[in-house]
C-alpha cells in the first residue's frame, strides 16, 4: 500500500510511538489519582509531554498545554469558551466543519473572509475588511486540509491585536510542519490533533491556551473529576486542570510525546521542505496529464503537504476506488470542509486529495502519476 492520506491521519508512525503507547498501557495509571508509583509515573509522563510540546511551540508555561481528544475537541473548547449566540465571528473561506458546526450550533453570525486559492495577500485584506466592522472572535485555518493553501496567520494575528479581537488558530495541518508562534501571535487558543503532523496516536490532541482577557477563568465545555480540589462544586480555575475533566488518555499521551520528540529531532523546517518538494513534484507530474485538473500553488512556499485534483472523466469517489484497487490510499469527496470547496468552486464534484508525510517517498509520487495515466 502507498499511503497518501496523511491529512486525515499519519498511519505510518515512528516505531518509538508504538513502544511508548504499549509501555504506558503496562505501567501507567492515572495522574492525580494517587500517590503510588504507577500514578506518579503517569503524572510525570503527562508533564513531560506538556514540556515537550511547550518547547516545540514556544510556550513558556507547560501548564497552558491542555490535552484533548483531537483538534475538533480543542476547537469546540476554544470557540465555546469565547463566543455566545448572536455574536459576530470572522472566519476564512477554508474552515473545516470542526469550526463551522460549533459556530452554527451556537447561533453566531458567521462572516467569511473569502479569498482565492493561494493568495495570502487577498486573504489578509479580506480579514481586514471584515474585522473593521467588529467581531467577537476571529478563526483562521493555518493550512487548508483540502488544498494545502497556507493562510497569512501572522497578518491576521496583527489585525486581531490592533482591535482587541480574540484569535483561534486551527493548526490541524500545520502543527509539526510549519512554524507556530502562539505567544507571538497573542492567540487565545491554537488547536491541533496529535495524530497528524505530530505522529502521535489517534484520540490525542493539544490545545495551546493564551492569556485570556480579564480575570475570569476560561469557560468550560466539560465538567467532572480533575484529580485536584475535589470539594469545590465547579472546575478548578487554573490550567490545565480546568479544561481536562475526566481520565486522561495516558497511552495516547505517551505515544504523542514520542511523536513530538520525533518531530523535534527531524526538525519542522526539514519536514516542511520534504513535503513541499513532494507536492511540487506531484503537481508537475499530475499537471502534465490532460485528464486531470490540479489545484497547485504557483509558488511551492504557499502550499503545505496537501494536493487536490480532479479526474475529468470520473467522479472522485470512483477514481479513489480504482486507485485503492491499485494499492493507493487517497481521500475523495468534500473532506469535511464544504466551505473550502465552495470557495474554490469544487463543491459540486469534490476532489481527490493526496497528502504526504516524512514517510512518503518520491517513488510513491511517481507511481501515483503513472497509475493515473493508466486509470
Amino acid at each position: 500500500m502507498i499511503y497518501l492520506d496523511n491529512a486525515a491521519t499519519t498511519l505510518q508512525k515512528p516505531a518509538a510511538v508504538y513502544r511508548a503507547a504499549e509501555r504506558a498501557m503496562l505501567t501507567l495509571a492515572s495522574p492525580g489519582r494517587g500517590g503510588y508509583p504507577a500514578a506518579m509515573a503517569a503524572a510525570e509522563e503527562a508533564y513531560r509531554c506538556r514540556e515537550t510540546a511547550a518547547a516545540l511551540f514556544g510556550m513558556r508555561e507547560p501548564e497552558r498545554v491542555v490535552f484533548c481528544m483531537n483538534a475538533t475537541h480543542g476547537l469546540n473548547l476554544a470557540i465555546k469558551a469565547l463566543v455566545r449566540p448572536g455574536e459576530r465571528v470572522v472566519i476564512s473561506g477554508y474552515e473545516h466543519n470542526a469550526v463551522l458546526r460549533p459556530l452554527h450550533a451556537l447561533g453566531t453570525r458567521i462572516r467569511v473572509a473569502a479569498a482565492p486559492l493561494f493568495d495570502p495577500a487577498a486573504a489578509a485584506e479580506a480579514y481586514a475588511r471584515e474585522l473593521r466592522q467588529g467581531a467577537s472572535l476571529a478563526v483562521v485555518n493555518h493550512v487548508s486540509n483540502v488544498f494545502g493553501c497556507i493562510q497569512p496567520v501572522e497578518e491576521v494575528a496583527a489585525l486581531c491585536r490592533e482591535r482587541g479581537i480574540p484569535l483561534v488558530v486551527d493548526a490541524s495541518q500545520s502543527a509539526g510542519i510549519l512554524p507556530l508562534h502562539p505567544e507571538e501571535w497573542d492567540a487565545a487558543f491554537v488547536a491541533m490533533p496529535g495524530h497528524k503532523g505530530l505522529y502521535g496516536p489517534q484520540g490525542t490532541g493539544l490545545l495551546l491556551c493564551g492569556r485570556q482577557p480579564g480575570s475570569r477563568p476560561i469557560r468550560t465545555l466539560l465538567e467532572g473529576g480533575s484529580g485536584s480540589d475535589p470539594r469545590r462544586p465547579d472546575m478548578p480555575d487554573w490550567l490545565p486542570d480546568r479544561l481536562e475533566a475526566g481520565t486522561l488518555n495516558m497511552p495516547g499521551i505517551a505515544g504523542l510525546r514520542a511523536g513530538l520528540d520525533f518531530v523535534r529531532r527531524m526538525g519542522p523546517s526539514d519536514i516542511l521542505d520534504h513535503e513541499q518538494r513532494l507536492v511540487s513534484l506531484a503537481a508537475e507530474l499530475l499537471g502534465a496529464n490532460p485528464r486531470l485538473r490540479v489545484f497547485a500553488a504557483p509558488d511551492k512556499a504557499l502550499q503545505g503537504g496537501v494536493l487536490s485534483f480532479q479526474v475529468t472523466e470520473l467522479d472522485c469517489e470512483t477514481a479513489a476506488e480504482r486507485l485503492a484497487q491499485r494499492g493507493f490510499s487517497l481521500r475523495a469527496g468534500l473532506h469535511c470542509a464544504p466551505l473550502a470547496h465552495d470557495t474554490a468552486g469544487t463543491g459540486e464534484r469534490g476532489t481527490l486529495r493526496m497528502s504526504v508525510s516524512v514517510f512518503t517517498r518520491e517513488s510513491h509520487v511517481r507511481r501515483l502519476a503513472k497509475a493515473l495515466e493508466n486509470l
